[in-house]
């Protein structure tokens, strides 16, 4: 399954940056950040591989088969602006300082 996988094509730099900043995000570490960066990358996902798929642009997610990757985008926008919650590790270190 992963003997064609190239870490350093598009699918495989798209992978690495979210099992990298995903995994921050998840623990809570450096969380407004990799949310700002994953919302990037899930808007770029949308603008390369579903808004021209039917060969002429579609702006509206349900119509191009990308409604994941606009949800994925607003979600961690939202997280990159309201921040991380109260369990998080940059919590648990603010609290230490």
């Amino acid at each position: 399954m992963f003997e064609k996988a190239e870490l350093m094509s598009l699918t495989g730099a798209a992978g690495s940056i979210e099992l990298v900043f995903g995994a921050l995000l998840m623990v809570g570490l450096f969380s407004r950040i990799a949310a700002f960066i994953l919302s990037g990358e899930m808007a770029f996902a949308y603008f390369i591989g579903h808004m021209f798929k039917t060969g002429t642009p579609v702006w509206h997610p349900l119509f191009s088969g990308g409604t994941a990757a606009a949800l994925f985008c607003f979600a961690c926008l939202y997280l990159a602006a309201a921040g991380p919650g109260p369990w998080s590790l940059d919590a648990m270190m603010r609290k230490k300082v």
